[in-house]
């Protein structure tokens, strides 16, 4: 916990930016009839049966010292498509910096063990190489910003129906676009000497 806490700590320096990692599903979800829009003094209606489609995996990066993040759609959360993911980070988005410093829960495809299933030993390690990872504790992945940010888009994009993975991209840039324009942060405030205070009991005792 603390060695997490002093990563959202750092100032911020291009060569070593603080990326935010974490994953969630999306249930999609079709209709069988057509609903009823909103009208003056009625609310939309929808009916109570439904098409499942399946479910997509929504990756969630967030930079939350630039007030940015952006959302991969994928059809499945395997190790192939964490992998992929790490290497956008470092070839892509980050290929100038020295590492990227990154934050992320202990899911059991959040391991650089996912980079060889996925590309030949030499990129992998290459990859590797160029990141500097932070786990939060068991139990603690409140601890990770990109976790708020999977909050923010649940109630404010995703607490309806999405029929496809299509439409499920659509939404998600068409949120993240505002968001990243007003260069929207995560106030946290959360501190270690705020944790040694309100977390005490979670630390040894010593005689």
């Amino acid at each position: 916990m603390e060695d997490v806490l002093e990563v959202y700590h750092r100032p911020f320096d291009p060569e070593r930016p603080v990326v935010c990692l974490d994953e969630a599903s999306k249930q999609l979800i079709g209709e069988t009839r057509l609903p009823l829009p909103a009208e003056p003094g009625r609310p939309g209606r929808y009916d109570c049966e439904y098409v499942r489609n399946g479910t997509a995996n929504l990756f969630m990066i967030s930079e939350p010292l630039l007030g940015w993040r952006t959302v991969q759609v994928t059809e499945r959360r395997t190790a192939v498509d964490f992998a992929e993911v790490l290497r956008w980070l470092v070839e892509e988005l980050h290929p100038e910096a020295e590492k990227v410093v990154l934050v992320m829960d202990n899911l059991n495809t959040h391991k650089l063990a996912s980079l060889y299933e996925a590309f030949p030993p030499e990129q992998a390690r290459r990859i590797a190489e160029r990141l500097e990872i932070h786990h939060t504790p068991k139990h603690g992945s409140w601890l990770n910003v990109a976790e708020i940010e999977l909050s923010v888009l649940s109630r404010q994009c995703l607490d309806r129906r999405i029929e496809t993975a299509a439409a499920l991209r659509r939404e998600v840039t068409a949120w993240e676009g505002p968001r990243n324009d007003r260069a929207a942060e995560v106030q946290w405030r959360f501190t270690t000497a705020d944790a040694r205070i309100k977390l005490r009991h979670l630390y040894p005792t010593l005689q």
